[in-house]
């Protein structure tokens, strides 16, 4: 059967490298889940390892995360629709917003709620997704400023998520002087900068991040170790953290090339072209039970460097083995690394089974999990409010 592992061993160690960059940065960061797709055991497993501040932007996923997660921050990562304002405030303690109007619905439901509800105010910088622009800020900050149900704990961004731009320090210098405005217009602490992501950490390891930037939210890099500026895997971080493994169905020695003519129209998805095959070539190829409909299959990558994927249908995947099988056979597996897309789709498939590989007991995760343990980044920060704690999760 097809099944995704999520290695434990693998995935505390990503957690506790990226821990010790936050603590020499001097930041704190959320565990963003939204790849998880709310899968009960996995975020168990994050809170075995010590993760208490998670992200996500579906409110059915936080709301599975309230279930089987207790003691946690739990942020809200897309800007709310108005339809959504009233469970936001009940499921989350923090909300990334930069429409008025929803922030005054989120102060009233909040006040229904008898709760304060904490927002970032989320700032454009270049990337063109969501937030307000810098020349509207003061404007914008006076008037959520004066309501009372709603605490702005913080200015964000997103750099590198949409369109694809490489965050720049002139943006991040920027963003810390639309604070140190703030502050001193109307005399308030804003204890967060909530800028960083997975594209902004190869910023933060060369060490030309500004200090300001003390928030991160991070998910590509925790499961996947990815490099999204420079490809590959970010240094120190490990790749393994998640693998795929695919069922074998058929492996037969064929022609590696087709028969009769070829058309684009007749193929329901791209396939693979591969330079080194000549006409007439023959080798091993397999078959494995996993198609398009399962995921995204150009975002996969053959463990087995020997291993190319020649192409997919809906249904099933062709992987040329070459001269050798290297052993393999029907109902054997082939393992694959997965792109963030990949895992996405795998995640969120009901025909894909998802296992938790602990490789760990438990009594060896706990010894080890100060090392990386995601702290909540509200109790970690001075505010300007007592009242600003974390709201237990039962």
């Amino acid at each position: 059967m097809n099944s995704v592992t999520i290695r434990m061993e693998a995935l505390q160690h990503n957690l506790s490298v990226i821990n010790g960059w936050m603590r020499q940065h001097g930041a704190s960061w959320t565990v963003v889940t939204k790849v998880l797709c709310g899968h009960a055991d996995s975020l168990r497993a994050l809170q075995r390892l010590g993760v208490r501040s998670m992200g996500d932007s579906r409110l059915e996923n936080l709301r599975i995360i309230e279930r089987v997660v207790s003691d946690f921050e739990a942020w809200y990562l897309r800007v709310p629709a108005p339809s959504s304002v009233d469970e936001v405030v009940a499921v989350t303690n923090v909300s990334l917003n930069s429409e008025l109007e929803v922030i005054r619905q989120i102060n009233e439901s909040a006040g229904q709620q008898s709760r304060k509800h904490r927002v970032v105010i989320m700032i454009e910088l270049g990337d063109l997704r969501e937030g307000i622009l810098p020349g509207s800020l003061i404007r914008f900050y006076k008037q959520v400023f004066e309501l009372p149900h709603v605490e702005v704990i913080g200015i964000g961004t997103n750099l590198g998520c949409f369109s694809g731009s490489v965050p720049t320090v002139d943006q991040f210098m920027q963003l810390a002087l639309y604070r140190e405005l703030l502050e001193l217009k109307f005399e308030h602490k804003l204890p967060l900068i909530s800028g960083g992501s997975t594209a902004v950490l190869p910023l933060l390891l060369q060490g030309s991040l500004p200090r300001a930037i003390n928030h991160f939210r991070i998910g590509e890099a925790l499961f996947l170790g990815t490099d999204l500026i420079n490809g590959g895997t970010l240094e120190g971080l490990r790749s393994d953290a998640v693998l795929l493994n695919a069922e074998i169905a058929e492996i037969k020695k064929k022609s590696l090339v087709p028969l009769g003519e070829v058309t684009s129209n007749a193929a329901t998805f791209e396939t693979e072209s591969d330079g080194d095959i000549t006409p007439g070539q023959r080798g091993y190829r397999a078959i494995v039970s996993l198609g398009e409909l399962d995921t995204d299959i150009g975002g996969l990558t053959p463990v087995n460097p020997a291993h190319r994927i020649a192409g997919a249908s809906s249904d099933v995947t062709v992987i040329n083995l070459d001269d050798n099988p290297d052993g393999l056979g029907v109902g054997d597996v082939i393992q694959f690394r997965t792109g963030y897309s990949s895992l996405l789709r795998l995640m969120s498939s009901k025909y894909i089974e998802k296992r938790i590989d602990p490789l760990l007991d438990d009594a060896t995760i706990y010894a080890q999990r100060a090392e990386s343990e995601v702290a909540p980044a509200i109790a970690e920060r001075q505010l300007a409010s007592d009242q600003c704690t974390v709201r237990p999760r039962n």
